[in-house]
C-alpha cells in the first residue's frame, strides 16, 4: 500500500489529507511524531519509502510506500509564516488483512477422548475467530473463539473443522483440520441365505470401523483360508463376501464372521441353508391352474349327464 500525506490545517483521521499553503509560508517540513521527515525539499530520514510528492506554492505533500503497521500514528505538517507557526495533523491507521499463523495439525483420536483445537489469527482490526464443522448434519458454528474444545468426542464428530478469521478488510481466511475418530467394529449386516445344491451361494458381512476391520471366516470353530476348495474370500474395507462356487450337502450349516481392529472385535453368525428348486412340471403349471382346469372339465361333463333324461322325457311326451 502506498499513503499520501498533504493538505488541511486541520485533524484527520485517515491515509490522505491535503495541506493548502499560500505565499505567507516561508518554511515547511513534515513530522512522525518527533523526527522530521521532510524540511521543505530536505529529506531528513533515511527511509527510502518516504519520499517527496509535491512542494508548491499550494501544496506540500509526502507519500509512504509500502505501508505496514509500524507506520500508524500521528503525523504532523508544520508551516512558518510571517506571523507564527501553524500545524495540521493526520492520523494514520493502518489496516491488515487477516491471516491465521497458528492452526492445529491433522488430529486421530479414539471415540470417548477429548480434543482441543487451536486457530491463531492476526490482523487489524483484529480479526474474529470462528470454527464450524464441515458436516451436512451439522448445524451453524460449533465455536466463536480461537479455541475448540470437544469432550467425549463420538463417531459422528469426525471430519473436517474450517477456522475462519474475518475483520472486514479483506475476504476471510479459511483453513481446515481433519479429525479422525477411531472406533471399534459394529457389525451393521450379517443375514443367512438359501441356495440349492450345485448352486452359487454368497454370504456377506458388513462392518463399519476406523481402522477398517479385518474379516475372519469360521465354521464349527474352525477358520476357512483363501486356498480351499471351491470357496473363495473377498474382502474389501467395509465388507466380506463368503463365495461358494459350486454348493454342496457339506456346506450347509452356520458359518460366524469376525470383524476386528486394534480397538476391538465384534462377530456374527450367518447361516447357509438348502433351497429347494422347483420342478419342471410345477413350472409348466401351478396347482391353481391344474386345479382350474380339473373342475371346469367335471362341470362340463356333469351337465351333459343330468340333461339326457330330461331331452328323452320330453321327446316320449311330445309323441
Amino acid at each position: 500500500w502506498h499513503v499520501f500525506l498533504c493538505g488541511p490545517l486541520t485533524y484527520l483521521s485517515g491515509p490522505l489529507s491535503r495541506c493548502t499553503i499560500d505565499n505567507r509560508v516561508t518554511r515547511v517540513a513534515w513530522l512522525n511524531r518527533s523526527t522530521i521527515l521532510y524540511a521543505g525539499n530536505d529529506k531528513w530520514c533515511l527511509d527510502p519509502r518516504v519520499v517527496l510528492l509535491s512542494n508548491t506554492q499550494t501544496q506540500y505533500s509526502i507519500e509512504i510506500q509500502n505501508v505496514d503497521v509500524y507506520d500508524e500514528g500521528p503525523y504532523t505538517c508544520s508551516v512558518q509564516t510571517d506571523n507564527h507557526p501553524k500545524t495540521s495533523r493526520v492520523h494514520l491507521i493502518v489496516q491488515v488483512s487477516p491471516k491465521i499463523v497458528e492452526i492445529s495439525s491433522d488430529i486421530s483420536i479414539n471415540e470417548g477422548n477429548n480434543i482441543s483445537l487451536t486457530c491463531i489469527a492476526t490482523g487489524r482490526p483484529e480479526p474474529t475467530v470462528t470454527w464450524r464443522h464441515i458436516s451436512p448434519k451439522a448445524v451453524g458454528f460449533v465455536s466463536e473463539d480461537e479455541y475448540l474444545e470437544i469432550q467425549g468426542i463420538t463417531r459422528e464428530q469426525s471430519g473436517y473443522y474450517e477456522c475462519s478469521a474475518s475483520n472486514d478488510v479483506a475476504a476471510p481466511v479459511v483453513r481446515r483440520v481433519k479429525v479422525t475418530v477411531n472406533y471399534p467394529p459394529y457389525i451393521s449386516e450379517a443375514k443367512g441365505t438359501g441356495v440349492p445344491v450345485g448352486q452359487k451361494g454368497t454370504l456377506q458381512c458388513e462392518a463399519s470401523a476406523v481402522p477398517s476391520a479385518e474379516f475372519q471366516w469360521y465354521k464349527d470353530d474352525k477358520r476357512l483360508v483363501e486356498g480351499k476348495k471351491g470357496v473363495k474370500v473377498e474382502n474389501r474395507p467395509f465388507l466380506s463376501k463368503l463365495i461358494f462356487f459350486n454348493v454342496s450337502e457339506h456346506d450347509y450349516g452356520n458359518y460366524t464372521c469376525v470383524a476386528s481392529n486394534k480397538l476391538g472385535h465384534t462377530n456374527a453368525s450367518i447361516t447357509l441353508f438348502e433351497l429347494s428348486e422347483p420342478t419342471s412340471s410345477s413350472l409348466l403349471q401351478g396347482p391353481g391352474a391344474v386345479s382350474e382346469v380339473s373342475n371346469g372339465t367335471s362341470s362340463r361333463r356333469a351337465g351333459c349327464l343330468w340333461l339326457l333324461p330330461l331331452l328323452v322325457l320330453h321327446l316320449l311326451l311330445k309323441f
